[in-house]
């Protein structure tokens, strides 16, 4: 019991700094490509596409890897190592580079940041469910301290880079060697045999995991009405939050006001939404992970078309955000849950890196340019309209094509 509890506090403990480190770099991402880098909306558009572009080539090698080692740490690792060359990277190389061309630029910054952030996360979030299941915690009990990590992270990341813009890539190298303390004192036991499986689950361990599992899972068509989902509802998430601060600091009377401002809600929002991580698996246990699925869809909807509708005003547009704080909780849990139920054990990190991050990275690189284009045509609060129509739509056509499963404590 004191093991299992050992283990479950020092991955919390991962995953706060973890998130911390992550929002530290990325939580102001879109006004530093404005404010310090001088791109438009256009621009960071591209940025944004390029980026979602790279985390695709990276998905699925992460994917394999992940169900290839199983609870080994080496990619942990190598991911630990890129997090602490953040400072130097994105001051050194990334902002010259998208200086001199936004091309280069772009493609050199989609490799690191794809492997780094982006994937990176959806590789530790995999590794940290499935030491979940072997240590029998609840992942949303766990992934709630990354979610206070971004919090807290996000809270100061708009007064320090009021100071600095690239302060706050130094704040997450510091973090990140953090991290690395924590990854050497895990203890885990590599072998799979105490992991709390289904039946199902269990009888798929009879053969090791192969290339020829990945193959089977992309022919099968529960993969692809899953992808239907991620395409056409869980992409528009990426894409809404990648200029959604740009849009809310532009509120504001001074970019100053505007960068301290929305670092205020964004950690408030992350508070509540740390409250809610850890009541959500007792929601999606209760409701199923379709329903799950469904409710996120429809509170992503509700919030998109809202920030549409509050045209402009601060308060109103600060509580739409806020409803983010139930979605990504319901979200997430219903997405591991859903995955669990549906497909085999042996390709849950691929099922994941790929049938969900691989499929949003997809849809991202081809929305992001039209949204920016589309925020600079017809700004912003018409284009969350277009936005929430759109994700109203596939959540109606997800009703008919997601598998209605068991309930999975």
């Amino acid at each position: 019991m004191f093991r299992r509890n050992k283990i479950y506090w020092v991955f919390s403990s991962f995953f706060f700094f973890y998130f911390f480190s992550f929002s530290s770099s990325m939580s102001l991402f879109g006004i530093w490509l404005g404010q310090a880098g001088g791109l438009d909306g256009t621009g960071k558009g591209i940025v944004f596409a390029i980026n979602s572009i790279g985390a695709l080539c990276i998905h699925p090698i992460y994917g394999f890897i992940s169900d290839k080692i199983g609870l080994k740490k080496h990619l942990l690792s190598v991911i630990i190592g890129l997090l602490i060359l953040a400072g130097p990277f994105f001051q050194f190389i990334y902002s010259p580079l998208l200086a001199y061309n936004i091309y280069i630029g772009a493609i050199v910054g989609s490799i690191y940041l794809g492997a780094a952030f982006t994937s990176g996360n959806a590789a530790v979030e995999t590794f940290i469910e499935k030491i979940g299941r072997k240590y029998s915690f609840e992942y949303g009990e766990s992934r709630m301290f990354g979610s206070l990590g971004w919090a807290v992270a996000t809270f100061f990341a708009g007064q320090t880079f009021n100071i600095n813009p690239n302060l706050n890539f130094w704040v997450c190298s510091g973090s990140a060697v953090i991290l690395a303390v924590l990854l050497f004192m895990s203890k885990v036991e590599r072998s799979d045999s105490n992991i709390n499986l289904t039946a199902q689950e269990d009888s798929s361990k009879v053969e090791p995991f192969s290339f020829k599992e990945v193959v089977k899972l992309v022919r099968s068509g529960k993969f692809w009405s899953f992808v239907m989902y991620i395409l056409g509802i869980t992409c528009i998430f990426t894409v809404y939050d990648q200029q959604f601060p740009v849009y809310f600091a532009s509120l504001f009377d001074s970019p100053e006001t505007g960068n301290r401002m929305y670092g205020y809600l964004n950690s408030i929002q992350v508070f509540f939404e740390a409250a809610f991580m850890f009541m959500a698996p007792v929601i999606v246990n209760r409701i199923g992970a379709k329903k799950g699925l469904l409710l996120a869809g429809l509170l992503m909807f509700t919030r998109i078309t809202c920030s549409g509708l509050a045209d402009g005003i601060p308060m109103a547009v600060a509580a739409t955000k806020l409803i983010h704080s139930l979605e990504v909780p319901v979200m997430f849990i219903s997405i591991f849950k859903y995955i669990r139920v549906n497909f085999d054990a042996r390709v849950t990190s691929t099922m994941y890196l790929v049938g969900y991050q691989f499929s949003g990275a997809l849809g991202a690189a081809v929305i992001s340019p039209i949204a920016g284009r589309l925020y600079d045509v017809i700004g912003f609060s018409q284009t969350y309209l277009w936005l929430g129509a759109y994700v109203l739509l596939f959540t109606v056509i997800s009703m008919f094509t997601l598998r209605n499963t068991n309930k999975l404590s």
